[in-house]
C-alpha cells in the first residue's frame, strides 16, 4: 500500500509489527480473526487522508508480530498489555481513537474496560460488548447450544484443527473463512471442515481479490494458525481472570455497527441484548447502533466507503 510505513515496536516482551500512515490524532485499528493489519487497508487510506494518523498492528500471533509458544500467553491481559505499551510508545500521554472488528472488537472493549484513560472513543464492528456470565464458562455454553462441531469448540484441542487446516491448505482455509457469509453458526465437522473438500472451488466476492487473498495466504503460510487460534483457547481462562470485573460498565463513548447477515448478530440472545437495553446498560455512553442490511461479517472490507464515513463522522465530533 502506497505511503504506509512499517516498523517493529518492542512491546510487552514481544516484537510487534505495526503499519501506519498519516499525521494527526491517532486511530488504533485492531483486527480480528483470521486477519492482519491489512484488513484495515481501506480505512487506513481513507482516514489518513482526512487528517488522522492510522495505526494498525498485527496482534500477537499474527503476521509480522511474534507468536509466543505457550497457549497461556494469549489471554486478554496479554493482548491489551501489548496495545497499551504500543500506545505508550507511539502516543505517550494522550488518548486515542480505537476501531475494532471481531476479536479486535473484543480486545477493544477490554482496553476500554481496563484503561479508559487511554481511549477517547471506540468504534466497534461485529462484536458488541458481552458481559461475563458468572454461571457458566463460555465453551460450556457454546457446546450446549451448538455441539462439539462448533468452530470454537473444535479450536480447543491444541494441534487438532491446525492439522486439518494443514491438510486443506492455507489458501483454501483463508478463502473459506473470509467468504463465510451466512448467518448460521460456523461448523467444522472432523475430517470435513466447512462442510466441503479441499478441492471444492471457492468463488470470491467482488470486494475480495485473488491478490488480496494471496497476501493473507503468504503471511499465514509463514506464521501458521496456532498463535491465532490460541485466542480461542483462552476464552475460559479469560472468563476466570475477568471475575473481578463482573458487572463493570464500559465508560467510553462508543458506536457499534454490524451486518444483518453476520453470524455474530444471529447468536442466541444477541439481537435482544443489542436492541432491548442490555448493551446500552453495559456501555452507557453507547451513542448509536447501526445494523447494515445485507452485509456479512467482514463488514469493513465488504462496505469500506460506508464504514469509513461512519468512523470519520463519529470521531470527528471529538476533535
Amino acid at each position: 500500500m502506497e505511503g504506509v510505513e512499517h516498523r517493529i515496536v518492542k512491546v510487552n516482551g514481544i516484537n510487534m509489527h505495526v503499519a501506519e500512515k498519516g499525521q494527526g490524532p491517532v486511530i488504533l485499528f485492531v483486527h480480528g480473526f483470521p486477519e492482519l493489519w491489512y484488513s484495515w487497508r481501506h480505512q487506513i487510506a481513507a482516514l489518513s487522508s482526512k487528517g488522522y494518523r492510522a495505526v494498525a498492528p498485527d496482534l500477537r500471533g499474527y503476521g509480522g508480530t511474534d507468536a509466543p509458544d505457550s497457549v497461556t500467553c494469549y489471554t486478554c491481559f496479554h493482548i491489551v498489555g501489548d496495545l497499551v505499551e504500543l500506545l505508550n510508545t507511539i502516543a505517550p500521554d494522550q488518548q486515542v481513537f480505537v476501531v475494532g472488528h471481531d476479536w479486535g472488537a473484543i480486545i477493544a472493549w477490554y482496553l476500554c474496560l481496563f484503561r479508559p484513560d487511554k481511549v477517547k472513543a471506540v468504534f466497534n464492528l461485529s462484536m458488541p460488548f458481552t458481559p461475563r456470565n458468572p454461571q457458566m464458562k463460555p465453551t460450556d455454553g457454546w457446546r450446549a447450544i451448538y455441539g462439539n462441531d462448533y468452530y470454537i469448540c473444535r479450536f480447543q484441542e491444541p494441534g487438532e484443527i491446525e492439522a486439518e487446516f494443514a491438510e486443506m491448505g492455507t489458501e483454501t482455509v483463508m478463502k473459506a473463512l473470509l467468504t463465510y457469509r451466512v448467518p448460521d453458526p460456523l461448523m467444522l465437522p472432523k475430517g470435513k471442515p466447512f462442510g466441503h473438500s479441499a478441492n471444492t472451488p471457492i468463488t470470491l466476492p467482488s470486494w475480495l481479490s485473488e491478490e488480496e487473498v494471496n497476501y493473507y495466504v503468504t503471511k499465514f503460510n509463514k506464521s501458521g494458525f496456532t498463535g491465532v487460534i490460541n485466542y480461542y483457547r483462552n476464552f475460559d481462562r479469560n472468563w476466570e481472570l475477568m471475575a473481578p470485573w463482573g458487572g463493570c460498565e464500559v465508560k467510553v463513548a462508543a458506536k457499534f455497527v454490524v451486518g444483518d447477515v453476520d453470524l455474530v448478530y444471529h447468536m442466541p440472545g444477541m439481537k435482544e441484548y443489542i436492541h432491548n437495553g442490555g448493551f446500552k446498560k453495559d456501555v452507557p455512553m453507547l451513542e448509536e447502533v447501526v445494523v447494515m442490511e445485507g452485509v456479512g461479517h467482514f463488514i469493513h472490507m465488504e462496505k469500506p466507503d460506508e464504514i469509513n464515513k461512519f468512523i470519520y463522522d463519529f470521531f470527528h465530533q471529538f476533535d
